[in-house]
């Protein structure tokens, strides 16, 4: 790590009391990309965190046991217990204190702040969880390093919530523009007690994309509608027409009408409308006429 900080070029700070201000923009580039590095480092990284920490010291308060000028307050002055992010990790690392004994304040070292925010952990543990690690055995399962702390179950569905929402934000307001598509089906989907209003795009090929969803107490037309024009203004094709599938709503169809402008060729659902017309018959009746449907639904024409 010693060959790694000495091919970066020195960080130079001017000192306020109380504060360490960079003094340009690339300096404090320069800084992020060194913390950066540093946190892939696990468990090197602890040796490389005290290494910067004690770096940012001596740029400070000068050499250990050298002569200080007499304009200059800033002294070492102990060190107390932190903790800083190495990827999943909270680690407790000794903190390193400078002093500015004319204004008797603690000198803040950037460094330290920056060791303090975690780096696109929320990223890994997302994906982690969602391949099977429950949050109460996250502690046991993430990167072993004996002295980390803080993966407390609480704080790991936090920081779920935390990344699932930026994931959730980032679908629903993402670009439509680079999508042929060719159909479009909407349906109603019940999830807990809520209603969810499904749009889902088909493209020439037959690739299914999931377009976007809302939330709604039922499909009724000024929520399908507003949907529709939120979809059309995160860059839907419709122009040159639709395939719109939907079930027997009538809200849904009065949105599609509206919202599409004409260009929408609506088709009904089969599959919602066999399983509605089964369901007024007996059950002994219901698979003969299931399967009765689905062969006339497989012929060329209607007659």
């Amino acid at each position: 790590m010693g060959k790694l900080s000495a091919r970066n070029k020195r960080v130079k700070r001017t000192v306020k009391i109380g504060k360490v201000a960079p003094e340009t923009a690339g300096q404090m580039e320069d800084l992020d990309a060194r913390i950066e590095a540093i946190q892939l480092l696990i468990p090197l990284g602890l040796r490389a965190v005290t290494e910067e920490l004690q770096q940012a010291v001596e740029e400070l308060a000068g050499r250990r046991y050298a002569r200080k000028e007499s304009d200059q307050p800033l002294r070492r002055w102990g060190s107390q217990r932190g903790s800083v992010y190495l990827a999943d990790q909270k680690l407790p690392v000794n903190v390193p204190r400078v002093r500015n004994v004319d204004s008797d304040t603690d000198v803040t070292l950037a460094a330290y702040q920056a060791l303090q925010r975690p780096r696109n952990m929320d990223e890994g543990l997302l994906t982690r969880i969602l391949k099977g690690i429950a949050t109460r055995n996250y502690e046991a399962c993430a990167e072993t390093v004996p002295e980390s702390f803080g993966l407390s179950s609480s704080s790991v569905s936090r920081r779920y919530i935390k990344a699932t929402a930026r994931k959730l934000a980032e679908f629903q307001e993402r670009s439509l523009e680079e999508y042929d598509l060719v159909a479009l089906l909407l349906d109603g989907k019940s999830f807990a007690d809520e209603q969810i209003i499904i749009a889902l795009g088909v493209t020439l090929d037959g690739r299914k994309i999931p377009l976007g969803f809302v939330q709604a107490a039922s499909e009724n037309e000024r929520v399908c509608r507003r949907f529709l024009a939120d979809l059309v203004d995160r860059g839907l094709q419709y122009e040159d027409g639709l395939l719109v599938v939907i079930d027997g709503a009538k809200g849904l169809y009065k949105a599609v009408m509206s919202a599409l402008k004409g260009h929408a060729c609506v088709q009904r659902c089969q599959y919602h409308n066999r399983k509605n017309v089964v369901s007024y018959l007996p059950k002994n009746e219901q698979a003969r006429v299931r399967r009765k449907m689905e062969v006339a639904y497989g012929k060329p024409t209607y007659e």
